[in-house]
């Protein structure tokens, strides 16, 4: 069995990890181009840790800017099994106030000018998405927040929108009449790439304003969110440190089967694969390739 290796994406607001002892800062080179920094990699209570800031040091990228394929690609190659996305995010529900961790269980994708896949011409490959959050992964957050005294909502489906622009009311009020949870501008690709590289992921969305379906908050600024941020950066830091802490040294299989997504994924023949293309998934799908 694998050695449990955690990662932590960090996402608005959370751009270091205290507590991570032993750090080294890596650069890790990925044939999908340049990951959003280098990655701390360090442990808390023994457990390896790979810590990545997903807009980089003085939040310098904005969503659209990410290069979600580095990212993730760098993440595998420091092996990563397990990954947990920290994500600031925008509410729907009345119930889900600013300072709520959401461990959200379904995602929407609205976003239309990223890379989505490590997969395409010259090596195609289909991967399962009904279930986009490994459960034994959030079942860990959980417990983890329980023992800390964070209060969650342990479901909810996440839109991601394209951003950087906030919420038209219009669209606003469609994705609270459809009854989705949580908005932000990250979690996908991200969970489609972590998918693919058979990475077990798991995303804490952390409300830090309504949107603006709320007629209380119908102007949602910078300044506001910021104030918010900072609260649950805090929270999530100690969420993190006693995740880690409790964390199954032992990798676990995942009960459905997000270690393993490549296994039934792979369509093209191999006689009719760009060996170009293999190169660069040597390490996203380098498990299957190798066969």
């Amino acid at each position: 069995m694998a050695k449990s290796v955690l990662g932590i994406i960090g996402g608005s607001g959370i751009y270091d990890l205290p507590g991570l002892e032993s750090v080294i800062e890596k650069n890790i080179e990925s044939p999908w181009g340049e990951p959003s920094g280098p990655l701390r990699i360090g442990e808390i209570a023994g457990l390896p840790i790979v810590f990545l800031p997903r807009h980089g040091k003085g939040h310098r990228l904005s969503p659209s800017d990410i290069n979600y394929r580095a990212n993730i690609d760098a993440l595998k190659r420091a092996g990563v099994t397990d990954l947990v996305a920290l994500s600031a995010c925008g509410s729907f529900k009345g119930e889900l106030p600013p300072g709520t961790f959401v461990l959200v269980d379904q995602f929407v994708d609205r976003t239309y000018k990223r890379e989505s896949s490590f997969f395409g011409r010259g090596c195609v490959a289909h991967v399962s998405m009904a279930h986009p959050v490994s459960p034994r992964l959030r079942i860990h957050l959980a417990e983890a927040a329980v023992a800390e005294d964070i209060p969650v909502v342990r479901d909810g489906t996440y839109v991601c929108m394209e951003g950087p622009q906030f919420s038209t009311l219009a669209e606003s009020m469609t994705y609270k009449n459809a009854g989705y949870s949580v908005i932000g501008m990250t979690n996908m690709p991200e969970a489609k790439l972590a998918r693919e590289a058979e990475i077990c992921y798991a995303t804490v969305a952390m409300v830090t304003d309504f949107d603006c379906w709320h007629p209380d908050h119908d102007a949602v600024t910078v300044q506001d969110i910021i104030k918010v941020l900072t609260a649950n950066a805090d929270k999530a830091k100690r969420l993190v440190a006693r995740l880690a802490r409790d964390f199954p040294r032992e990798h676990e299989p995942c009960p459905i089967g997000s270690d393993r997504a490549l296994d039934t994924a792979l369509i093209t023949a191999p006689e009719a694969r760009d060996p170009e293309l293999l190169k660069k998934l040597d390490a996203v799908a380098g498990r299957v390739l190798r066969r």
